[in-house]
């Protein structure tokens, strides 16, 4: 045990090129990842597994049963395909919790005038034209970037 704590140590001094081929030599295959915190990361979840021991076949089993059907990945895909968006799109909307639901309107005061902001499915709606993202509403009505929840005064800090 003590050893693998000084193992552990050293790799906070080594390089990352020096540390690839540490991930070569315990894990039998070269890396390209030059990321120091990543590869400390994984030689030392390594060192320990060798010293003390892997999951249990019972934790293995338990592990595959609640990811039965989820779509495992070690690494991300450098561009999403398109069943990956579209299952990410179906399964899992990804709404703000600042925002009102869709069909809600955003009201605000600016420079003498009352904008009203119409909360669509997918994107906002000012003056009949359509935008991607509050901050998009925000930079039409003020000519700068803004964060359009600060500027509406959703959420956050007031």
């Amino acid at each position: 045990m003590l050893d693998i704590q000084k193992e552990i140590a050293a790799l906070a001094g080594m390089t990352a090129g020096e540390l690839a081929r540490r991930y070569g030599e315990l894990f039998g295959e070269a890396t390209r990842c030059r990321n120091r915190a990543y590869l400390v990361r994984k030689i030392a979840w390594k060192l320990q597994t060798l010293a003390e021991g892997d999951l249990s076949e019972r934790a293995r089993r338990r592990a595959e049963e609640l990811a039965q059907g989820t779509p495992l990945r070690v690494m991300s895909p450098k561009r999403p395909s398109a069943q990956l968006v579209e299952t990410l799109t179906a399964e899992s909307p990804r709404v703000d919790p600042r925002l009102p639901p869709p069909g809600s309107t955003i009201v605000r005061q600016y420079r003498g005038r009352v904008i009203r902001v119409l909360v669509l499915t997918e994107g906002f709606e000012l003056e009949g034209q359509r935008y991607a993202s509050l901050s998009a509403v925000a930079k039409a009505i003020t000519g700068s970037h803004v964060s359009g929840y600060r500027f509406f005064g959703l959420g956050g800090k007031r």
